[in-house]
């Protein structure tokens, strides 16, 4: 796989540089300082994969990343910066991944692993990262953003402001509401059962009688679900039950 790395400070290009070197799927690497110079890489070279900085000079990253939308096979971009506050916009304009400096070797090494494994298995690349923007749910999470397929989510709860996304073996905590969330969610396969909750409909294991003529439902991931009386015609009418 040929790499570029698109960052305005010399020493950032070089760390990035030998750490990327490491993973052994890497067959080269190029580099540039600037939108301009890194279009210019791409027309000599198209790499496969893109590291690309946020802070550019007199440009932000994003300046690149608009331009590699319009292209008909783009590379698999990974935003790689010292920004945190920047990564719903990053997903915006096809991200498929966002690290943060300082750069540690395992979390390049995983970046690369999973960049790999999608060109790997994708006749169309382009269609296939624009499919994956669209129709995952980017989670942050400390220094990384993880993008969460809804097939795999089981159930989301929300406390306050904090939204947990729950899938068979880990939770994601994310800052939201349950109505900003549901927009985003294939109705066919969520259905909210409580003010407080919401389930992937195809992950129920088993559904019991509860307080007050309400009902219990129990995921596949053992975790325990109430439907609140406003909800269970609705509940009722989604799974076949009279």
């Amino acid at each position: 796989m040929h790499v570029l790395i698109v960052d305005d400070e010399p020493l950032a290009r070089e760390e990035l540089a030998y750490l990327v070197t490491q993973h052994s799927g890497v067959t080269s690497i190029a580099t540039a300082e600037s939108v301009d110079e890194a279009m210019s890489q791409m027309m000599d070279d198209k790499p496969d994969i893109i590291f690309l900085d946020i802070q550019l000079m007199g440009e932000t990253g994003f300046d690149l990343a608009k331009r590699l939308v319009t292209l008909k096979k783009a590379p698999y971009l990974i935003f790689a910066t010292a920004f945190d506050s920047y990564g719903v916009k990053a997903f915006e304009v096809n991200a498929r991944d966002y690290i943060l400096k300082p750069f540690e070797e395992k979390k390049i090494l995983q970046a690369l692993d999973k960049a790999m494994e999608a060109l790997k298995g994708t006749a169309n690349p382009q269609v296939e990262e624009e499919r994956a923007v669209l129709d995952t749910i980017p989670v942050y999470m400390e220094d990384r953003i993880y993008l969460i397929d809804p097939e795999e989510i089981y159930g989301i709860s929300v406390e306050g402001r904090v939204l947990t996304i729950m899938t068979k073996d880990h939770q994601y905590e994310m800052t939201g509401t349950l109505n900003s969330l549901k927009s985003k969610l294939p109705n066919q396969l969520f259905l909210q059962t409580h003010r407080s909750y919401m389930i992937n409909l195809t992950k129920i294991k088993e559904i019991q009688p509860w307080f007050n003529n309400t009902l219990q439902v129990t995921l596949l991931n053992q975790v325990k679900v109430p439907i609140s009386r406003s909800y269970i015609k609705v509940f009722k009418e989604k799974i076949g039950l009279d």
